[in-house]
């Protein structure tokens, strides 16, 4: 069995459509980090803390792949309006083959 380099984590978009990601295997990156880099509207400004939930996503696919939140996530993510069943915060989840396939929506800090 050959390993992958890459893994694919898609993003819904405003017309429910799913636009594929494909990042690199062993970077030191966390999918916040990755997200903002490709413009998605993300605006990190603890830079990756989990004490602002600017980052804040919905997982819609794959949810039970991730580790468990960190006291600090929960803590942030009980904090929004908008939190939901599936809610994670994406500086918390760093780039990793148990991401592969993962399907979000990007939510923010605003209400959606």
């Amino acid at each position: 069995m050959q390993m992958e380099d890459s893994i694919k984590v898609y993003i819904e978009n405003a017309d429910d459509a799913f636009t594929e990601l494909e990042i690199p295997l062993g970077i030191e990156l966390s999918l916040m980090e990755v997200l903002k880099g490709e413009g998605y509207p993300i605006e990190a400004t603890c830079d990756g803390m989990a004490l602002c939930a600017t980052c804040h996503i919905e997982v819609l696919e794959g949810f039970d792949k991730l580790h468990e939140e960190s006291d600090e996530e929960l803590d942030m993510l009980d904090s929004l309006p908008n939190l939901c069943d599936t809610s994670r915060l994406s500086c918390q989840l760093k780039i990793q083959p148990e991401l592969d396939g993962l399907k979000i929506r990007i939510k923010g800090d605003a209400d959606a």
